[in-house]
């Protein structure tokens, strides 16, 4: 064996091979799904449908006799194993087989038992002959299952593990036609209060009604999306959602002070007119119509597929930046009705999944009069949030030596002229000889020299 040097896999296949042909071994593979004991000693859970009998042994309840009814009145001391156990009328029982006396199994199923299945019980949930009915589940789940699951990563090795055990029995008696219960699984972060996970027994829990009294629902909700991305842990801190409460205000001034604008579908058949006819708009207004396209284009793709919803947000905020930022030339008539009335209604759209109670009552303010929440999501113009200027880094030997700015769509010849012409750059290459120019439009531009 002297000399050998085998990888993990190599060595596993080897091993086995060996212990095969020696006869003490072989291989197979060992997952960590194990027995699974679904017994609980409590009243509320399902009953286990079995019955121990003395002549018999154990005997199933009989389909006939099922479901089996909980008892109503239960006396619950927490001592002692089931209280079921308590109640003759319903743990002594007589034998379906010999009819003699016999007892009922007074453990009740761990809930575990039920959330590995009741998402197929919800697609048929007032079928009182069946678990659910095959045809109308595989209308709901297909053969792929579930698209999408969200849940805590605690969920993973227990709840998880069954469901896809459970799914695969379903399938295999013929219930259903999918293989895996969900196709994608995403785990969201905890919520994190004094360096620890929050606790009822640690005293750290924040309940959502004190938030709700303090701040409002929106800022309540709007803060948990906005503190962390979804996947990690999420550190609260009151000063947070106190920001996040002064933003909202923001939007609700800035609304209330420019709600009389002309607002609805004649605006924006105005603004649609205005477009087609070319229109030139004065810098601030086109500034401030970039700005949005560009939001609306960052909150749509944050919707598709990404949910870092605090990207969304973190958007909407540097759009109401830039509006207060321009309240001096709205103030003098700079910026159309026209556009200003778009600019609120889709500022109040985008902002509708996250703060919906502001959203709907800032909506009704601007004179809207179908329901928001029919309203269809705003669209971007690509053209409309494109840079006219875009920022380029300049290096020399791969350093950073300056920044410049060019036209967003510049060729190559203009984009290292204006390199070139940098009085950083011609610091840095003076006395030098250009080895090579690299351009990368809309990314970078490296100078070598020697």
């Amino acid at each position: 064996m002297a000399g050998w040097c085998l990888n993990c896999e190599e060595a596993i296949q080897k091993m086995s091979q060996y212990a095969e042909e020696h006869g003490f071994g072989k291989a197979t593979i060992n997952y960590r799904l194990k027995d699974w004991g679904i017994s609980r000693q409590r009243y509320w859970g399902t009953p286990i449908p079995i019955i121990y009998c003395e002549k018999d042994g154990i005997v199933s309840v009989p389909e006939k006799d099922l479901p089996i009814i909980l008892p109503e009145k239960v006396e619950i001391t927490l001592t002692g194993g089931s209280p079921l156990a308590r109640v003759p009328e319903f743990a002594q029982v007589s034998c379906p087989k010999c009819g003699g006396p016999a007892r009922r199994e007074t453990d009740t199923m761990d809930t575990f038992i039920d959330s590995s299945w009741y998402f197929y019980r919800y697609t048929d949930a007032s079928n009182d002959k069946a678990p659910f009915d095959s045809k109308t589940v595989a209308y709901w789940f297909g053969k792929q299952g579930i698209d999408q699951y969200i849940g805590g990563v605690e969920h993973a090795i227990l709840h998880l593990i069954y469901s896809r055990f459970w799914t695969k029995v379903m399938r295999d008696i013929g219930l259903v036609q999918n293989d895996e219960p969900v196709q994608r699984l995403f785990t969201q972060g905890m919520v994190i209060k004094d360096g620890a996970k929050m606790s009822k027994s640690l005293g750290n829990v924040v309940t959502p009604d004190e938030m709700v009294a303090r701040y409002g629902a929106d800022a309540a909700r709007l803060y948990s999306l906005f503190a962390a991305p979804p996947d990690r842990d999420l550190d609260w801190k009151d000063t947070g959602i106190e920001g996040i409460q002064r933003f909202l205000g923001r939007v609700y001034r800035f609304v209330v002070r420019n709600s009389s604008l002309e607002t609805g579908t004649a605006s924006r058949t105005a603004a649609s007119d205005e477009r087609q006819q070319g229109a030139p708009l004065p810098q601030e207004a086109r500034r401030i119509q970039r700005k949005l396209h560009q939001t609306i284009k960052r909150v749509s793709q944050d919707f598709q597929g990404r949910w870092h919803f605090n990207t969304s947000i973190s958007a909407i905020m540097e759009l109401m930046n830039e509006l207060y930022a321009s309240e001096a030339a709205i103030a003098q008539n700079a910026v159309p009705r026209y556009l200003l009335a778009d600019v609120q209604r889709n500022l109040v759209l985008l902002l509708a999944p996250f703060a919906p109670y502001l959203s709907h009552e800032l909506w009704e303010m601007l004179g809207e009069k179908s329901s928001l929440l029919r309203a269809p999501w705003p669209k971007y113009d690509p053209d409309l949030a494109k840079e006219e200027e875009i920022e380029i880094p300049v290096q020399v030997n791969g350093k950073l030596r300056s920044r410049i700015l060019v036209p967003a769509d510049a060729p190559e010849e203009l984009i290292l002229e204006r390199a070139l012409a940098d009085s950083k750059i011609q610091a840095a290459i003076r006395g030098k000889q250009i080895v090579k120019k690299i351009v990368v439009p809309g990314k970078l531009v490296n100078i070598v020299v020697r």
